[in-house]
């Protein structure tokens, strides 16, 4: 019996890998901003999550490359990456949406895309149709 994968699942998940890809190159990038010029982004107000800006740089520059490398090992046809995808897209919005007294438009856009990841890489279970 021979197995078709489905286009669509393909596409998702195609379009969920290279999302993950830049997504991860976008917390990169803001990670590094915020290690190199941390007066770039400032909190107006007091929130609960009062963490130096270059500590969110870290946590922004290391959850980027996890993010970018859990996009790779998706597009290259790794089952495991799907979950491990899953998985660093939960963590990015939830890091976005702390994230979001320093630069709250960014921070919203990449909660978006994060939840579209998931989306992309839950709605269709094994790629596979009978």
């Amino acid at each position: 019996m021979t197995e078709k994968r489905s286009g669509l699942a393909v596409g998702m998940t195609l379009f969920a890998a290279t999302m993950l890809i830049v997504i991860g190159f976008f917390q990169a990038m803001q990670g590094l901003v915020a290690l190199l010029n941390d007066t770039f982004f400032v909190a107006g107000q007091k929130w609960v999550f009062e963490f130096d800006v270059t500590t969110w740089g870290w946590i922004h520059l290391i959850l980027g490359i996890a993010v970018a490398a859990a996009g790779v090992f998706v597009l290259v046809g790794q089952v495991w990456a799907r979950a491990v995808g899953v998985l660093v897209a939960t963590f990015s919005a939830v890091v976005n949406f702390a994230w979001l007294p320093y630069y709250p438009v960014w921070g919203s856009i990449l909660i978006a895309l994060d939840v579209l990841v998931i989306w992309a890489l839950t709605i269709h279970g094994r790629d596979v149709t009978s």
